[in-house]
């Protein structure tokens, strides 16, 4: 008998994403049963993706639709801005924790 391999709801709504499709809160309860899409969408981007919301206007309401992107240059040079400030801080708070004591 074969076994049936469980895909994660997170998963299942990266594929769905990377397939160019975007998705709103609810349409996310709806298809994966993800109660939190923006937690999901913040756990997506701390794995690396590309993960941006949008407002988008459905049947006269403005709605927030989320989507997999390709980041601009400028996105991608303030990560590493925020990488190197951060290492900086973190030099700077050591040496400052090394003469305190």
């Amino acid at each position: 008998m074969a076994t049936k391999v469980k895909i994660s709801k997170t998963a299942r709504l990266l594929k769905f994403l990377q397939a160019g499709n975007n998705i709103t809160a609810g349409q996310a309860v709806r298809r994966f049963g993800i109660k939190s899409l923006s937690s999901t969408a913040t756990r997506l981007r701390n794995q690396g993706y590309a993960v941006y919301c949008n407002d988008r206007k459905i049947n006269g309401e403005t709605k927030k639709a989320y989507r997999i992107g390709n980041p601009t240059k400028a996105v991608v040079a303030a990560g590493y801005r925020a990488i190197r400030a951060d290492k900086r801080f973190e030099r700077e708070l050591n040496n400052a924790q090394r003469s305190y004591y």
